[in-house]
């Protein structure tokens, strides 16, 4: 039976995309369901273009209830994805789904995760701080921000005229390239 994998992201999408295109023929895996806290977030005209369906909820939806807990459960995800998600995973959903979340972040953590460091964030963070490499990490998710356990980094090199969008597309390229590997390599350990 396919293993099956639900995505939570809160912007454009397009690591989503990546893992979507990734698993659309796979026969060991399938994204099942993407869900999402902003209605305006791109991720959901791209779960639509491969037919893919999305639910989208509110602070208190998240927090204060078992619905979303519910729906998952109804959905028997194997694995949560988060891709570009920006609120921190409830303890109530991490009890649900016991290593079975895992998150990516575009730095080599722990260097440049935490709190509010995300997207252009981090990117502007590492170049202020004169790094000569970045790149990223997948992890699991645990009651932190960027804290749980890794699971894969990938680097790169970041030359001396390197801007904000020269690195973000870098670490971009990574994550595309390695997300969905990842992800599937993962799923292949998980016991059924």
């Amino acid at each position: 039976m396919k293993k099956r994998i639900a995505i939570f992201a809160s912007g454009s999408g397009s690591n989503a995309q990546k893992i979507m295109e990734h698993f659309k023929h796979s026969d060991s895996a399938e994204v099942v369901i993407v869900l999402t806290n902003n209605p305006e977030a791109y991720v959901l005209q791209r779960a639509d273009n491969f037919e893919i369906p999305s639910h989208t909820f509110d602070r208190h939806e998240f927090y204060e209830t078992e619905d979303v807990i519910r729906l998952l459960k109804n959905l028997q995800i194997d694995l949560i994805v988060l891709a570009g998600f920006l609120w921190l995973i409830p303890p109530s959903l991490l009890k649900a789904f016991p290593n079975k979340i895992i998150n990516i972040h575009p730095s080599l953590l722990p260097k440049y995760g935490g709190k509010g460091m995300y997207g252009d964030r981090v990117h502007k963070a590492i170049l202020a701080a004169g790094e000569e490499e970045s790149g990223i990490t997948i992890h699991f998710v645990n009651e932190h921000f960027d804290d749980g356990e890794v699971i894969h980094q990938s680097r790169f090199k970041i030359e001396p005229d390197d801007d904000i969008e020269m690195i973000k597309f870098k670490g971009q390229q990574l994550e595309h390239a390695h997300f969905a590997k990842v992800i599937e390599a993962l799923l292949k350990k998980m016991k059924s």
